[in-house]
């Protein structure tokens, strides 16, 4: 039985994501100036795609969904290769990273804000409703 309904491990999953976002784009930032650095990119979508065209699996039943099994983290690291910004090699636009820098800090914060708001009702039920 999941005590939680899977909420909580989704919420932890997004945090995950945001702070591998968050760490990729910080050190995209603090290497704007070295040569030939390609920026770092933390994918969700095209690593869930990726993942769902190669899965095989085999309904039993007309209910199953039709999924594959799950990776350890939901989202992909990559480098952005195809592009150059700089005369010595690098493509790290900072407008871009500042800009999604500031994007992401907003879904972190609505993610801690979103799981407060789940342990603070857990507290709710163990005090009584008090």
């Amino acid at each position: 039985m999941n005590l939680f309904s899977g909420t909580i491990g989704q919420l932890e999953n997004s945090i995950q994501y945001a702070s591998a976002k968050n760490n990729a784009i910080s050190n995209n930032i603090s290497n704007a100036d070295t040569p030939n650095y390609k920026a770092d990119q933390v994918t969700f979508k095209s690593a869930l795609d990726n993942e769902m065209a190669g899965i095989q699996t085999k309904a039993t039943n007309e209910r199953h969904l039709n999924v594959g099994g799950e990776e350890n983290k939901p989202y992909r690291i990559s480098k952005d290769t195809s592009t150059t910004y700089n005369h010595n090699g690098n493509n790290v636009d900072m407008d871009k990273e500042m800009s999604e820098l500031a994007k992401n800090q907003i879904y972190y914060n609505s993610l801690i804000d979103r799981m407060n708001g789940k342990f603070s009702s857990l507290q709710s039920v163990i005090r009584g409703g008090n």
